[in-house]
């Protein structure tokens, strides 16, 4: 249990650190705005060729920026009420097919005697018709000690494993959306939009580890498969602590990143000060596409033509949260697709309540309870019981999974 005298005393006794860090971001902050405005009077060429020499851009503006001269793309659309807003959202994804997927993860180190693990793979494929079925549906998988210790070749953990099949078992799933999608174009359908919960732009720092590059790799194969296919996918990040935006800022004013962190691209956006109104100002607004150019992504260039396979633009996907990041596959933007893509994506939000439905209903479709995992274990045993394996479950895991 939570003791509530020990809490508000912790508190009391930081009160100064919180204080200090207001107080240096509420400075950053002016700094930041004061830059972003500056930008904002530049061409995105200007801007190019301004930045052309520092080693970490963060993002470059495309041309949307030219036309505005803002970071903000306004939505320009409001309602009296939500119903007024439910119907619109239903006009956009009548009839078209949006697809998310999500994972959960389970692994048991304490509780048995030998590393177990397990994957559940949650989908949910909604074509929006009156006479098409949407498929809601999950994969399971255990990881057999095996799985999870050989045929490694480099030393980990094999939480990281488990982990690992996830991830790849999510992209998997979303790769075989795209596919078979394909030739929407020719079939006479709406564009269909796929969600990958989470950011587009798998980083590690260098060197990289054989396991990290396959992550990387799993991405990039993910974002060419879109493109080939033609057929966009949306890496969906609720809360984002990237620094793109600022980074550019740095750049632009040839300046050194700050190291403080006290400050991220969401922040920014979303701040009001008295002499600066909200850059995303109401429900809807985002940011202009911006290229991805931060420092260790490099494999998200095409080495051919040295241009960004991956953008963003910042969302206002509610009415008083920081934007949720939006990383989209460039194609998107070059092909014209955009703003249908965001549309999609805020008609997701509204049903949603501010988070897309589609990946809400994948996650709640991939997730493994806690009562799951007591479920998992139990059958673990009954399985070395009949199978007679030289396998166990510790009594202490179990007490402490009935106790919780």
């Amino acid at each position: 249990m939570l003791y509530h005298e020990l809490l508000q005393n912790q508190l009391v006794e930081q009160r100064d650190d919180f204080v200090n860090f207001a107080v240096n971001q509420s400075a950053e902050l002016s700094d930041y705005l004061d830059i972003l405005r500056e930008i904002s009077s530049y061409t995105s060429e200007e801007i190019r060729q301004r930045i052309a020499h520092s080693d970490n851009v963060g993002g470059i503006p495309s041309a949307e920026l030219d036309g505005g001269k803002s970071f903000a793309v306004g939505f320009g659309t409001s309602w009296n009420n939500h119903e007024e807003a439910r119907n619109w959202a239903d006009e956009i994804l009548r009839d078209r097919t949006t697809f998310a997927a999500d994972g959960s993860q389970l692994y048991a180190e304490k509780e048995t005697s030998l590393p177990i693990g397990a994957i559940q793979i949650g989908w949910f494929e909604n074509p929006h018709s009156a006479t098409m079925p949407y498929e809601k549906n999950a994969h399971f998988e255990i990881l057999s000690p095996q799985r999870l210790l050989e045929d490694s070749e480099e030393p980990l953990n094999p939480e990281t494993r488990v982990g690992e099949a996830r991830f790849h078992a999510e992209a998997k799933k979303v790769g075989d959306f795209l596919t078979k999608k394909k030739g929407w174009k020719e079939r006479g359908e709406r564009l269909p939009v796929a969600f990958f919960d989470g950011t587009l732009l798998v980083s590690f720092s260098l060197p990289q580890t054989d396991l990290q590059q396959s992550f990387v790799q799993t991405m990039i194969n993910l974002v060419r498969l879109s493109r080939d296919v033609e057929v966009p996918v949306v890496g969906y990040v609720d809360r984002s602590f990237s620094r793109d935006i600022l980074n550019l800022a740095d750049a632009f004013n040839d300046r050194t990143t700050s190291k403080k962190q006290t400050l991220y691209d969401a922040t920014i956006l979303s701040a009001e000060t008295s002499n600066y109104a909200r850059i995303l100002k109401n429900w809807g607004d985002r940011t202009c596409f911006c290229y991805s150019r931060r420092k260790g992504l490099e494999s998200f260039i095409e080495p051919e033509t040295d241009k960004s396979l991956v953008g963003f633009s910042y969302l206002q996907a509610t009415a008083n949260s920081n934007p949720a990041r939006l990383d989209v596959p460039a194609w998107v933007f070059e092909a014209g697709l955009l703003n249908e893509v965001l549309d999609v994506v805020r008609a997701e939000c509204i049903i949603g309540l501010g988070y897309p439905y589609a990946l809400e209903t994948a996650d709640v479709t991939a997730v493994i309870s806690t009562g799951d995992r007591q479920i998992f274990l139990g059958a673990l045993q009954e399985f070395a019981v009949r199978e007679k394996l030289n396998f166990s479950i510790s009594r202490k895991g179990a007490s402490k999974g009935r106790r919780r």
